[in-house]
């Protein structure tokens, strides 16, 4: 497992414009929604349309007066404004206010495949990237090809493949040039990562 420390001073930091805790911030991505996470809805003044919703397999659920929506990898904000047009004839043209809340997010889902030593599903609680994945995976098997690795992604009914060059990643020295060339990314929900 690599660890990178950012070793630079504090006054160097404010120096440069940022912090180490303002960096981290950039770079936590709002969550979106996947299946199995439970979603509250509350519509202002309508008590009979507040509801605690399972988003189910196929990333939809259905909503009174609404109908079926498909939830699948959307911010919060997107499914209240979604909810709120679709409601708005209900309304007399108004458009309702709508608070779209996550209460249970069950996080992503994921699968790592191939020459790693702990193949399998994960769902780690938090954003992961690419070396978080196979490092949850037990790491790089022995003849692991860290220079051909595959992410699989699926988007309904697209699907794209995302190829990555890990190696530098794994040797030792690795430092924050590398992580950089390396262009890691965040596993989305339903990803399959293969370790030729």
């Amino acid at each position: 497992m690599a660890c990178f420390i950012n070793a630079v001073p504090a006054e160097a930091q404010r120096a440069r414009g940022t912090t180490t805790e303002t960096a981290a911030s950039q770079l936590t991505p709002p969550y979106r929604i996947s299946a199995g996470d439970d979603v509250e809805i509350y519509v202002w003044g309508e008590e009979r349309l507040q509801r605690l919703v399972k988003v189910l397999p196929d990333g939809t659920f259905a909503f009174p007066l609404v109908g079926q929506i498909n939830a699948q990898g959307k911010l919060p904000s997107e499914l209240e404004t979604m909810i709120s047009e679709r409601l708005k004839d209900q309304y007399r043209g108004q458009v309702p206010q709508v608070t779209v809340s996550v209460k249970n997010p069950t996080g992503t889902r994921f699968a790592v495949v191939g020459k790693v030593k702990a193949p399998g599903t994960y769902m780690p609680g938090y954003y992961a990237t690419i070396l978080d994945a196979i490092t949850l995976a037990g790491g790089p098997a022995e003849f692991a090809n860290m220079d051909s690795i595959l992410v699989i992604r699926r988007n309904g009914d697209q699907q794209t493949t995302l190829k990555f060059r890990l190696s530098q990643l794994f040797k030792s020295g690795a430092g924050d040039d590398d992580l950089r060339r390396a262009n890691v990314q965040r596993i989305e929900s339903g990803d399959t990562i293969i370790v030729p």
